[in-house]
């Protein structure tokens, strides 16, 4: 972990926060060049885009805050530290999913349109928050009990978890992340109807956070069942369900491509020619 990465005069540079930035700056790239491939307004979703992230961040933290209200009751103004890490990452996307309706509605965006083409810079932006987490010594692990892990000596960390070899939940999480970024490239490449790039991403990332998650160690993130079912993962249930459910009834209403290969070229007597 390595939370402080520079000093600049007296103005200290989380790690944390400048790996935000910088999963900023290539979410906001990403986008652009995939509005600019839809034909869309790149300014405009750039702009949407904009908002839409500091929506999705304070949703995020609020989230955390009301899972663990009772933790700022000494110190109130702790919830404003948002440089020590504690967000909740599906706070994001269910602050940004009313403000999107509103967004794309008042410019006459489609809104499926407009998720297929942010999706993935949310993915890419997510996997620099994720190092971001490593850094800070956040989002953290379960012990392994063997040599393999990280060791992490945070404040953050559970105090008999530090210096002990975790899972390191935070690279499981990011290396899922990269990947599900670039199957998301591949299908806006190849999709058939808007919203599939979306709804690709709605079944996929409760997946990999559900599994992330049995290896969490931080208690801190919250469970709607005590040691058993945290808040993400019943984020993620929910999530799944509906997004694979909206997903198979879009792909069974998309027309089936006529079956040229099966009719084969013809001679003029008919028969079929080869193939």
């Amino acid at each position: 972990m390595h939370p402080l990465l520079a000093n600049v005069g007296p103005i200290p540079i989380h790690t944390y926060g400048f790996l935000i930035a910088i999963g900023f700056l290539l979410g906001m790239y990403t986008i652009k060049r995939l509005a600019i491939a839809a034909k869309m307004d790149a300014e405009r979703i750039l702009d949407f885009s904009f908002w839409s992230i500091l929506v999705g961040f304070l949703g995020a933290r609020l989230l955390f805050i009301l899972t663990r209200f009772g933790d700022f009751s000494a110190d109130p103004l702790a919830m404003f530290k948002v440089w020590e890490g504690g967000l909740v990452f599906f706070g994001g996307p269910m602050a940004v999913l009313p403000f999107s309706i509103w967004y794309f509605k008042k410019h006459s965006i489609p809104w499926w349109k407009g998720a297929d083409v942010t999706m993935p810079g949310l993915v890419i932006a997510h996997v620099l928050g994720r190092f971001g987490c490593l850094a800070a010594g956040c989002c953290y692990g379960k012990p392994t009990g063997t040599d393999f892990g990280v060791r992490l000596t945070s404040s953050l960390v559970d105090f008999n978890l530090r210096g002990i070899p975790l899972h390191p939940t935070q690279l499981y999480e990011a290396s899922a992340l990269f990947i599900l970024f670039l199957g998301l490239l591949w299908v806006f490449k190849r999709r058939s109807f808007d919203g599939q790039v979306a709804l690709t991403y709605y079944v996929a990332y409760p997946i990999i956070r559900s599994i992330v998650e049995i290896f969490r160690g931080d208690l801190v993130r919250g469970f709607v069942i005590e040691d058993w079912l945290s808040t993400s993962q019943f984020i993620s249930l929910i999530a799944f369900i509906a997004a694979a459910t909206a997903l198979v009834l879009r792909l069974k209403a998309v027309p089936a491509a006529p079956l040229l290969a099966e009719q084969g070229p013809r001679r003029r007597n008919g028969k079929r020619g080869r193939v």
